[in-house]
This record gives structure tokens, sequence and C-alpha cells, in this order.
């Protein structure tokens, strides 16, 4: 087989990834079709994905111009971040607005990420077969066959974008090897209320006596805002979601309807694949097939999309191997920043609890301590990765 020219490739999975993998690939002028186990009508779910970093919206715009301003008017670039210890503000950062052509990231619900995103793919001619999971691969060193329910598929490469039970990863035998954080973590989307405005700032209070001490996280989006709550190891999360008419309404505005359009809670897994390719070099791993990451830093949606911009590139040169080295690479040192951040989070030791409260106290003297309390949440800023921050 000829690997120089522009092949044909099975993305299997339409979530975000799978989707920016499509269309990555016809850029490149590769046949795609597109393989999803939900109908096109099934719910999705709510802000697992909301933040596009300014990498990853240039990755997309220079496929389609007109989606890259899509996903910038669609959603929010907030104007401020703060930092709060025990109810005190310690750290306010407010920056200006930034020229439509230059946001330096976007915020915006994953459902509607999701439908820029297929049509786009539309435009770009990917045929999308929904209702169509993986019920059989087999690879070789000419490429793959995928079984439907409703069909079977060949094409010279497949690229598995099918999420954390990836049947892709199963089918080849590969594994995801790490530890699951023991602590877990409440997520709600809460709704705008046209009355009473959400605030358009990303805000993190450590030990936020609304929530009788636990950290939380509030991230604006276009229509709404995130809510992360850091369960304690006694708590139920299902329980403190179901209790949430209680505690909600002292997190938001006065009078805020605190519609909750969405919740979910999570113990995150610090997991990466062995590899990221089958034996043949024929199947590849993007997102979370091949890795799943505590999200802080939003290195689970980023790094999925420099996966993609890798996949797409490594089944037109050839250069799988390539591919493979530099993004399990990339995905330990992503495990690694997520972790530090995870770590810090947690405060599993004692240490870590006193580096935070001496801080916080020295905050008002010394913007150095503020600005390290807002900053460690996220882990590092650079994963290290050589011309990608993910």
């Amino acid at each position: 087989m000829n690997t120089t020219a522009t092949p044909s490739v099975l993305v299997l999975g339409a979530g975000p990834v799978g989707l920016a993998t499509a269309l990555l690939l016809r850029a490149r002028g590769s046949a795609v079709t597109v393989l999803e186990a939900a109908a096109e009508d099934a719910p999705r779910p709510g802000s697992r994905a909301i933040f596009l970093h300014r990498q990853s919206l240039a990755t997309l715009a220079a496929a389609d111009p007109v989606l890259g301003t899509e996903l910038v008017a669609a959603g929010l670039v907030w104007g401020a971040r703060c930092t709060s210890y025990e109810g005190r503000e310690i750290h306010r950062r407010t920056y200006p607005p930034p020229p439509a052509d230059r946001a330096p990231f976007s915020s915006l619900p994953q459902p509607v990420m999701e439908e820029l995103l297929r049509a786009a793919c539309r435009r770009a001619g990917a045929e999308i077969h929904w209702g169509a999971p993986v019920t059989g691969l087999v690879s070789s060193p000419d490429g793959v066959a995928v079984r439907t329910p409703q069909a079977g598929h060949r094409a010279a490469y497949a690229v598995g974008c099918d999420g954390a039970r990836s049947a892709v990863r199963r089918a080849i035998g590969v594994r995801l090897r790490g530890p699951r954080s023991p602590h877990a973590f409440l997520v709600l989307d809460v709704a705008d209320d046209p009355g009473r405005p959400l605030p358009r700032e990303r805000a993190f209070h450590y030990r936020d006596p609304r929530m009788a001490g636990r950290n939380v996280l509030t991230v604006p989006f276009r229509g709404g805002l995130r809510v992360d709550v850091q369960c304690r190891p006694d708590d139920d999360p299902e329980a403190l979601a179901g209790a949430a008419a209680d505690w909600l309404p002292g997190l938001l505005p006065d009078g805020h309807a605190c519609a909750v359009t969405w919740s979910s809670h999570y113990r995150f897994q610090q997991v990466v694949a062995d590899g990221l390719t089958d034996r043949y070099g024929r199947v590849l791993l993007a997102g979370e097939a091949g890795h799943l990451f505590a999200p802080f830093g939003a290195r689970g949606l980023n790094s999925g999309i420099a996966d993609a911009a890798a996949a797409a590139a490594a089944t037109v040169t050839g250069d799988v191997a390539g591919f493979a080295a530099a993004r399990h690479r990339a995905a330990l040192l992503n495990r690694q920043a997520a972790g530090c951040a995870l770590a810090h989070l947690t405060a599993a030791a004692p240490w870590r609890h006193a580096a935070q409260r001496l801080a916080a106290a020295a905050a008002p003297c010394s913007r150095r301590a503020g600005s390290w309390l807002d900053r460690a949440p996220y882990g590092p800023r650079d994963a290290g990765i050589p011309g990608s921050r993910y």
C-alpha cells in the first residue's frame, strides 16, 4: 500500500475529538467515514468539556475558518479570574476584551461545540453513520476491517475516539494504567437567569464557608455556569447533588433561578494506555480512548484535539510510530501536570494544607503568594511538549 497517498480512514466515535479528527482528516484530503454508537438525537452530556484553548481553536480554524469563527462567537471569554480562601478574596486578575480574531479561548457548552463540529464535518464531506457501535475490529498490515450491526467497513486506517470505555482499545488489546483518585468531585451546570446575570469570571474558593469548607470552582460558559465541588471523603456525592436546592443559592447572585440543567460526579482517573496503536500501525487511539486525566487545566479535550491533529497527519504520512511515541509522551506529561493539580486540591499531606494557609496569610502583602494559590489548582501551565501546550 502506498502510504504517501491520501488514505481512507474510519473514525470511531463522534464526540468532540472524533469530529475534530474527521474534519482534520478531510482537510488533508482523506476519505472519512465516522461510526458513532449513539443515535443522532441522543441526549448529549453537559459541561464535561467546555473550554477550547487558543491552540485548539487555531487547529480547528486552520481546517475550517468558518468553524473557528463560530466557536468563538458561540462561546464566552470571561474577563476575570479570582481566588478566595475561607471566604476572603486573596487574588484577582482582570483582562481587557480580546480582539475577535485573537480570542485566548472559548468557553461554550459541549452540545453546542459538537453541533458546530458536525456542521463543519458535513461541509467538509465527512460521512457520519449514527447508531453504529463497533461490534468487531480486525487489523492487518494492509488495513482495518470494522463491523457494526448494520454493515462492514474497510479502510487503510482507523482512529479510535470512542471515549473512556473504548471498544476500539479493547479490540486491539491495549490497557489503561494509572491511579484513580479516592476523592469525588460533583459537577453541576446552572443556566443563566436573564434577570440576575451570573458573574463572568472564573473563581476558585479554597475551603469555601458557603459549602462547609469544601473547595469550589465556578467557571462561566456561554449560557450558564459550571460549578465543581470537591467532596469530602465521607460525602455521598449523589446525596449532595440531591440537596443542591439547599446550598446552590448561596453560591449564586441573590434571587437567581438556580436552574440545574445537568449534573454528574466523578472519581478522576489518571491513566494512560500502554500504547496508542495496534501492532500493525493501522489503528490509532485519540482522546479518552488513550488517556484519562483529571480535568484541571482543561487537558482532556484540548489534548484530545492535539491527538486528532497528530493522528490525521500520521495517517497521511504513514508515520504512525512517530504519532504513537509523541502522543504517548504527551499523555504522560499531561497526566503528570493534571496530577500536580489534583494533589494540590486534595491536599492529602498536612504540609500542603499548611502551605496553602501560609500563602493565604501572606497574599495581602505578597502578590506572588496569591498568584501561586490562583495557579496551582490547574497544574503547570506548560506540559513540556515542544510546540504544544498539550
